[in-house]
């Protein structure tokens, strides 16, 4: 096989709890993760010289060593020389359908799917936790997008535990395309303004990070009940961003003043908001009143689902 191609979707929080500083300078956090069905496709294929090339649809996205995919390619290549020298270079082409800088881990999964093309392209063979612990070195967001569904993620979001998969939650993303907030911004931000409520030490950090495995939300994803799911979203960044950010605040109550939202709240650090639904047709009725009720062309609404998967392969030649 000298190609494949694969489908690399997008991720929401359903819950962010930041409870402290780690040792490393990030945050020790206790968040669940969710797949969803909104996704770009990633090509991945094997050229004859030993060159890294990334190609993208969309013009915002950096196709140099700036990008995550790329990032991905040349931390193969460093961890399995023998098999580089062997097959040679790779031609990365991204078909870009999830919004850009917004709190999706678009990039995040663009370079989990190379990780898994490259495994495959090169016959290495590794597991899933291999990817997912060659992903974590890279970025705290691609180790879940290597093995998607719903999961609780602890750490810097690197330590994954999977809950039963939530399948046909439907969802209205909305986002701003001109509108991007910095993670590191949400983050520093949130550590002047609330870390007087940190945990400081380091055991009692990691039993409340634990702690998020017996709380009322995974209670709820474990019945399996969508309305009592979309009860419990919580992110702290809202703490921070919605106030710093007026349109992300009118969009979130804009969705909380529909008919038919279950639940409606900001995923990771923004700017997109994103509202639950139980059925496809009351979830494409509320991005039509969004649309009214917002007359910029800037916003973007999409519709789409949970899913039960991460990476997946589709062709391969």
């Amino acid at each position: 096989m000298h190609s494949y191609s694969l489908i690399a979707p997008a991720k929401i929080n359903l819950y962010l709890e930041i409870i402290g500083n780690r040792p490393d300078a990030y945050h020790e956090l206790a968040m669940i993760l969710q797949s969803i069905g909104l996704a770009d496709q990633i090509h991945v294929h094997s050229i004859s010289t030993d060159n890294i090339r990334v190609h993208c649809n969309h013009p915002q996205v950096p196709t140099d060593k700036t990008n995550l995919a790329y990032r991905a390619a040349e931390l193969m290549v460093r961890q399995f020389p023998e098999a580089f020298a062997k097959y040679g270079g790779v031609e990365i082409t991204i078909n870009k359908q999830i919004p850009v800088a917004a709190g999706l881990a678009g990039g995040s999964t663009n370079a989990a799917a190379v990780l898994v093309g490259i495994d495959l392209l090169w016959k290495l063979g590794l597991t899933q936790s291999e990817l997912e612990e060659l992903g974590s070195t890279l970025g705290s967001d691609i180790p879940f997008c290597v093995a998607g569904g719903t999961a609780i993620a602890t750490g810097r979001g690197e330590q994954l535990s999977p809950l039963p998969s939530l399948d046909n939650i439907y969802i209205v993303l909305g986002k701003y395309r001109s509108l991007e907030v910095s993670t590191p911004w949400a983050y520093k931000t949130y550590r002047h303004q609330f870390s007087n409520s940190y945990i400081r030490d380091t055991d009692n950090l990691a039993a409340r990070a634990n702690a998020v495995h017996s709380g009322a939300i995974v209670k709820a994803i474990l019945d399996k009940d969508t309305r009592e799911i979309a009860q419990k979203l919580h992110n702290d960044l809202e703490r921070v961003v919605l106030p710093a950010y007026p349109q992300v605040l009118q969009l979130r109550e804009v969705f909380a003043n529909q008919e038919g939202v279950l639940g409606t709240m900001m995923s990771g650090s923004g700017p997109t908001v994103f509202a639950l639904f139980e059925s496809q047709e009351q979830a494409k009725e509320v991005q039509l009143q969004v649309r009214k009720a917002i007359l910029d062309e800037d916003l973007e609404l999409f519709v789409t689902r949970t899913i039960t998967h991460g990476i997946k392969v589709v062709s391969s030649v």
